[in-house]
């Protein structure tokens, strides 16, 4: 009796933490996963169909009329719906960017979306450093551990390159900070910096939709409440315009060039 007594204690310890361990990984991927299943659901339910142009036209009237009676309730539910969106990665952002200058004009819903893209996208920047980042610094090689690095370095320049530049998906953009282990205020301020200009103009082309509506139902009688006029939204990203966003980050990377211009002639 006395030798089982004595080696329990000797195996204890290392068995609760190897417990530990295990279940401080398992607690790692909770956030993530609880995102990817609910992602699910909602594609499987098709929770994304409803955000589209042909029920926001079909619709107009009645959510219009819901904004004039409730406007503190639409704008909220607004900034939920749109942060929600982001979080589980739905396509359809510009759109719904779009629908919040129709209903609330363009300064309110630039302001309201602002702020929902990036409380859902860091929703899923800190989801995803819990586990992907982790599970990758643990792993990481040193090229891996070098790019993490130079990217932290820089990641207030990088972070707004990949905001304005309008050619990176918005969900990819917000998983590859956690990747290389950015810091959350740095990561935060990026993205709401870096996501003002497109958010303006995006609500500043809905908050002129109505106009547009307006002359397809001339030239369409019953077309809206069909939710089948023709109305391309294409058609108002103009060259012009995504010339200024290339520019505009293009312009970021500055600091980042002068930077290594000033290390490699300290180095000469």
């Amino acid at each position: 009796m006395k030798d089982n007594g004595q080696d329990e204690p000797a195996g204890a310890p290392a068995d609760s933490s190897a417990e530990n361990t295990r279940a401080g990984e398992f607690r790692r991927w909770i956030p993530i996963g609880l995102l990817v299943a609910i992602m699910g659901v909602g594609y499987a339910q098709g929770w994304h169909e409803h955000l589209s142009l042909a029920n926001l036209i079909r619709e107009r009237q009645h959510l219009a009329a819901f904004v004039d009676t409730y406007l503190l309730l639409a704008l909220a539910a607004y900034v939920v719906i749109y942060a929600v969106s982001v979080a589980l990665s739905f396509p359809g952002a510009s759109f719904l960017t779009i629908a919040g200058g129709f209903l609330f004009g363009w300064l309110v819903a630039g302001l309201a979306t602002i702020f929902a893209a990036t409380l859902g996208a860091t929703v899923v920047f800190l989801a995803a450093r819990s586990s992907l980042g982790s599970a990758l610094k643990a792993r990481a090689g040193p090229f891996l551990a070098r790019l993490s690095s130079g990217f932290r370095e820089n990641a207030m320049s990088y972070l707004l390159f990949l905001r304005l530049t309008p050619i990176f998906p918005f969900w990819l953009v917000n998983i590859a900070p956690a990747i290389f282990h950015v810091p959350v205020g740095t990561y935060v301020f990026s993205t709401l910096v870096g996501i003002i200009p497109g958010t303006f103009a995006f609500a500043f082309i809905g908050s002129g939709l109505d106009s547009v509506i307006a002359a397809q139902e001339a030239a369409n009688p019953g077309c809206a409440a069909a939710g089948s006029c023709q109305v391309d939204i294409g058609a108002f990203v103009t060259p012009e315009l995504l010339a200024a966003f290339f520019v505009l980050g293009f312009a970021s990377l500055i600091p980042v060039v002068l930077k290594r211009l000033r290390k490699k002639r300290a180095s000469e």
